[in-house]
C-alpha cells in the first residue's frame, strides 16, 4: 500500500513541477513578445525617418541638376 501512494505523490509532484515550468515559460514568452513589439515599432520609426530623409535629399538634388 505504501508504494502506490508513493507513486501517486511522485506523479503529483511531477505535474506540479511541470506547471511551475509552464508558468515560467509563459512569462518569458510574454516578455519576449513585448521586446519584439518594441523592436518592431523602433524599426518602423527608423524606416519613416529614412523615407523622410530620402524625400528631402531627392528634393535637394533635383534643384542641383541642370
Amino acid at each position: 500500500m505504501l508504494w502506490p501512494m508513493f507513486a501517486i505523490v511522485l506523479g503529483f509532484l511531477g505535474v506540479a513541477v511541470l506547471a511551475v515550468l509552464a508558468v515560467r515559460v509563459y512569462v518569458e514568452v510574454r516578455r519576449l513578445a513585448s521586446q519584439v513589439a518594441q523592436a518592431s515599432r523602433r524599426i518602423t520609426d527608423a524606416s519613416a525617418d529614412l523615407e523622410r530623409a530620402a524625400v528631402d535629399l531627392a528634393r535637394a538634388g533635383h534643384g542641383v541638376r541642370p
